[in-house]
């Protein structure tokens, strides 16, 4: 289920120009951006393109198709399955996942009232993420985030964004829930998903592999879902996704307090970086983490800078 499969998301004649692009880029598509009244533009390993009427890749603006307000008003309609109101809360919050486990930001005009936003309206950009399991790519560090006895130890993931924090995160949930005997254990795992992006649940079922003894807790504000996972699900390991407010630094401190080994990760290029920020002072003055695993792009994303 990849870059073909997230065409039956999108507007027809999207679909068509899309589905006529060379099978080697169709490999390399990481995200398919849909913008009204701009060109299509897909990003790849190697960079970005244009896709022109024809389907043809360019490196020319220009010379790409340009989207219109009835494409991007149809592929809302297609991914909403004409159901719009049923996502109003998700649409607020820049996204929607796709069957499969395809992650969709969205944007357009905000109506606010009293400082807080409440309706998206014209609804005219998309950033299709193509969602591509890759089993086994935390093997080469998993054991080093282990104890003596093969229990995970709690590991903060810093990387900027693209660069493969929650593919990695994702697959050590994964090896974690399954174990691996004579290394280490089943670990008893709740992942708190407030975005849908780590188990990637569509219709109450995760549309990736999140092992067969992990919980998820689906759409939940971090805050409540680390309360919720911590008083009635007792997990060896609490997993989640970009940490971003002093709330959250202070709810994975008191998971952690609570003898619960946390896996998350936050936005930067380095330990130094993020403790310049409240919620890094938060977490560094913790000593939660036992683990620092650094990404980049510097050779692709998920390029492992180092664990520290």
């Amino acid at each position: 289920m990849g870059y073909d499969h997230v065409l039956n998301y999108i507007a027809g004649s999207l679909r068509d120009i899309l589905g006529r692009i060379p099978d080697e880029i169709k490999q390399a598509v990481l995200e398919i951006r849909i913008r009204q009244a701009r060109p299509l533009v897909l990003v790849t390993n190697s960079g970005m393109v244009f896709v022109s009427a024809a389907g043809q890749p360019t490196n020319e603006p220009q010379r790409g198709y340009r989207v219109t307000t009835e494409e991007c008003r149809m592929t809302l309609q297609v991914m909403t399955r004409a159901s719009v109101y049923m996502v109003e809360d998700k649409l607020l919050q820049g996204f929607l996942t796709l069957p499969g486990g395809h992650r969709v930001g969205v944007s357009g005009t905000g109506y606010v009232e009293q400082g807080t936003l409440q309706a998206l309206r014209d609804v005219g950009q998309f950033n299709i993420r193509i969602a591509r399991e890759m089993p086994g790519v935390a093997a080469p560090i998993l054991p080093t985030l282990l104890d003596c006895d093969g229990w995970f130890q709690s590991t903060l993931i810093i990387s900027p964004p693209g660069c493969g924090k929650t593919t990695l995160i994702r697959d050590i949930a994964r090896q974690l829930s399954w174990g691996k005997p004579g290394y280490w254990p089943r670990h008893m795992v709740a992942i708190v998903d407030e975005r849908s992006e780590i188990a990637a649940v569509w219709q109450g079922e995760p549309q990736t592999d999140s092992g067969p003894c992990t919980d998820v807790l689906d759409g939940y504000p971090k805050t409540a879902g680390i309360m919720v996972a911590m008083r009635a699900l007792a997990p060896h390991v609490l997993v989640t996704d970009e940490l971003g407010t002093e709330v959250d630094a202070r709810a994975v401190v008191e998971a952690g307090a609570a003898g619960i080994a946390v896996l998350a990760s936050i936005h930067g290029d380095s330990w130094e970086n993020v403790q310049k920020r409240t919620g890094g002072q938060i977490l560094a003055a913790s000593g939660l983490f036992r683990y620092l695993v650094i990404l980049s792009r510097r050779r692709g994303p998920g390029t492992l800078e180092k664990v520290q």
